[in-house]
């Protein structure tokens, strides 16, 4: 229980790239979770229903039935390797990008950027003949384009930012963001095709939003605006501890302030007969109330 409470309080505390990574992570372990299970109940065949709720499909139709899937797919990773690669390279430009910008604005270009893939996979598979027989099983899981968008937005930013790499000295980090660019989108095109093209359609939004950027236009305002208002549904009011007080006459008040006068008038009989030793706590405590009014 220690460590699972270290991990919230590591999840709350932490900044907004700890928390995209806590939740790669999360969804990662809950998908290998459910494959087990499925497994070990020897229902292995229905794991694939399960990541089809999860991955973006190519097919417009399976789309329409399932919207939210352009948002779950950035989040999902099946394959260690896949994730390692991501979150790897999202701490490293994503703690770049904090430099320059804030935690909003580095959860908006994660999203937009994934969505932007997520457009540029499912238009090119219903727009070149060459996918024509893959639309139907096609789908598309990974926070690659995400991760591309951040590292070109950052890159396109501040080019001359230089990171000292092992083996290769001090180098740019826009040679770095080219690299992985090339290394995972172009480079064996024709193997995991959709993957390739989500990741330029995460480069093409991360560029763009660098570009508006520096024009004084920040293309993730509106939808950071939304989420500060969907968040703000489900944060937990404040409890506010409500007191009844019921309204005091010209009455009430004219013979609080008598009684009040007799009990100052009797102390002072009382010193002027025993002196101020005389008096008790409470008689001292309501003279001296009296005298700061």
């Amino acid at each position: 229980m220690a460590i699972i409470d270290e991990i919230k309080a590591s999840f709350r505390k932490g900044s907004t790239l700890t928390r995209l990574i806590y939740i790669n992570l999360a969804v990662f372990i809950l998908v290998n979770l459910v494959e087990a299970v499925f497994f070990l109940s020897n229902n292995h065949a229905r794991f694939s229903g399960f990541m089809s709720l999860l991955a973006v499909p190519a097919d417009t139709a399976m789309l329409v039935r399932r919207p939210w899937t352009v948002i779950t797919y950035m989040f999902t990773h099946k394959n260690f390797i896949h994730i390692l690669f991501n979150i790897l390279w999202l701490y490293w430009f994503g703690k770049v990008f904090l430099e320059y910008f804030d935690g909003k604005k580095l959860v908006g270009v994660y999203l937009l950027g994934g969505l932007a893939g997520a457009v540029f996979y499912i238009v090119s598979f219903n727009l070149f003949p060459v996918f024509s027989q893959d639309i139907g099983r096609s789908v598309a899981l990974g926070a690659s384009a995400s991760v591309t968008a951040i590292a070109i937005a950052i890159a396109s930013y501040v080019p001359n930012y230089t990171w000292n790499m092992l083996f290769l000295g001090r180098i740019k980090i826009i040679y770095v963001a080219i690299a992985v660019l090339l290394l995972s989108s172009l480079i064996g095109f024709s193997e995991n095709t959709g993957g390739k093209i989500a990741h330029i359609g995460g480069a093409l939004f991360g560029y763009l939003y660098t570009v508006r950027y520096k024009q004084g236009k920040d293309m993730t305002r509106t939808l950071n605006h939304f989420l500060e208002k969907l968040f703000a549904i489900f944060k937990p009011k404040p409890k506010i501890r409500v007191t009844h007080r019921r309204a005091e006459t010209d009455m009430d008040y004219n013979k609080r302030k008598a009684d009040e006068q007799k009990d100052v008038d009797r102390i002072l009989d009382k010193i002027a007969k025993s002196g101020y030793s005389s008096l008790s706590a409470r008689e001292k405590e309501i003279l001296f109330r009296q005298s700061n009014k």
